[in-house]
């Protein structure tokens, strides 16, 4: 028997189903709600409460800390696979045979080249220009170099248009950094897998060769894939609601760009070093400053700890902390700021005022670790977020126009003044 909820509104009862997931989930399906109700709607701010689709992509329990794509664990697919599998797990539903995996590093390898005409663009920005603003812009740009609609309905064109954004995205994001620090645009290097190309892109220095340095690769892989995707937060939600009214694959992420760089999202790891380097600044003392956290009354927030959706520990960090020690080791660094990062870490851990209140490390602390040992500028780190959070875009934009869901539309609750009269500006 199929399970219901009453509402009851002024003695009058209505009915609505409650729609089951796959993991156990329970949703009230209150579609009809409006049309049952004579014009009676939900508010729920920031939908904290509410579902806006059905989706087979991404489960995520923040109670459990367990996060799986496609039905795969976290750990095992950061553990076993690279970057592109589980791209294209996201995006097609399976792992990739290897058939399958070839071609689709081939197609991309094939769309790399990114048209002349966008260093014209990318010309016109200042060097100051945030990177966020100059990827956002250029994605959206690309609209203009592949003017063809997509017919969602032909497998070969969604596959086509996935293909192109995946090969080009890296481009764009390594030109947004060089643009940043002056160095001439990189095309890469064909022979190179699709992470370790994107490294030399950003990296390779006009007068010398670029040598890559595997655990460093190997980080940015895992990295990549933990950013992958992480259901509907505010990005992927934007890609979704911008997506419905059937706007491009190029528009709808260069959407989700703009949605990412706020910093209450893309912007978290970025906001870890700062507050490392505000610690530096004062001393270096971490001891004082977790001691600083731990007071009510005092203004200062650790930045790093906790997350407000996984409630128990966030999975994807257990993943990165071996991957941050390990470039740590393999780079040799000697940088106060992360030997102040390792501090809190060690703080964090040990006391048992965080323990007790799971405010674990997360992976918004590692990821920052990370860029700042690789070299990467603070301001790039929300373009490496979106890198990685490119497949999950896809996936996501790719589910919502092949199940034809109908237009984002929210309503609101009005607070406004209700009719009034017009005065002329003589009384006014």
């Amino acid at each position: 028997m199929s399970k219901t909820a009453i509402l009851e509104i002024d003695g009058k009862k209505y009915e609505f189903p409650i729609v089951e997931g796959t993991e156990n989930e329970l949703a009230i399906d209150i579609k009809s709600l409006r049309g049952d109700t004579n014009g009676i709607t939900t508010l729920d701010p920031g939908y904290k409460n509410t579902g806006s689709c059905e989706s087979a992509i991404t489960f995520l329990n923040g109670e459990e800390g367990i996060l799986r794509y496609r039905g795969y664990a976290i750990e095992e697919l950061a553990e076993k696979a690279d970057f592109l599998e589980v791209a294209y797990l996201l995006i097609f539903g399976e792992l990739p045979t290897k058939t399958q995996l070839e071609k689709f590093h081939n197609d991309i390898k094939a769309q790399s080249h990114v048209d002349e005409d966008v260093k014209k663009i990318i010309d016109g920005f200042p060097k100051s220009a945030h990177p966020m603003g100059v990827l956002s812009s250029l994605t959206s740009a690309l609209v203009a170099f592949n003017p063809s609609s997509v017919n969602v309905d032909s497998e070969e064109e969604m596959y086509n248009a996935i293909v192109r954004i995946l090969a080009k995205f890296p481009v764009l994001t390594a030109w947004a950094y060089r643009k940043r620090v002056g160095l001439p645009l990189d095309y890469g290097d064909d022979n190179l897998g699709y992470v370790e190309n994107f490294l030399k892109m950003m990296f390779k220095k006009p007068s010398g060769e670029y040598n890559s340095n595997k655990v460093v690769v190997e980080s940015l892989d895992k990295l990549l894939i933990l950013h992958a995707d992480h259901e509907q937060n505010c990005s992927t939600s934007t890609v979704r609601i911008v997506g419905s009214s059937h706007a491009g694959l190029f528009v709808s992420i260069s959407a989700g760009i703009a949605a990412l760089w706020g910093p209450l999202h893309g912007g978290a790891n970025q906001a870890v070093i700062e507050m490392l380097e505000a610690i530096k600044e004062d001393g270096g003392d971490s001891k004082k400053f977790m001691a600083k956290a731990k007071d009510k009354d005092d203004p200062f927030r650790l930045m790093g700890f906790g997350h407000r959706v996984y409630k128990n520990f966030d999975p994807r960090a257990k993943i990165i902390k071996r991957s941050a020690d390990n470039v740590l080791d393999a780079l040799g660094i000697d940088d106060p700021v992360l030997d102040i990062a390792k501090g809190l870490e060690r703080e964090a851990l040990e006391d048992s005022y965080f323990v007790d209140r799971k405010l674990y490390p997360n992976v918004d602390f590692y990821s920052g670790i990370i860029y700042r040992a690789l070299g990467i500028p603070v301001e790039m780190f929300t373009p490496m977020f979106a890198l990685g959070r490119l497949p999950g875009w896809i996936a996501q934009w790719r589910e919502m126009r092949l199940r034809k869901e109908p237009i984002g539309r929210p309503r609101q609750v009005y607070i406004g003044e209700s009719l009034r009269s017009f005065k002329d500006i003589s009384k006014r």
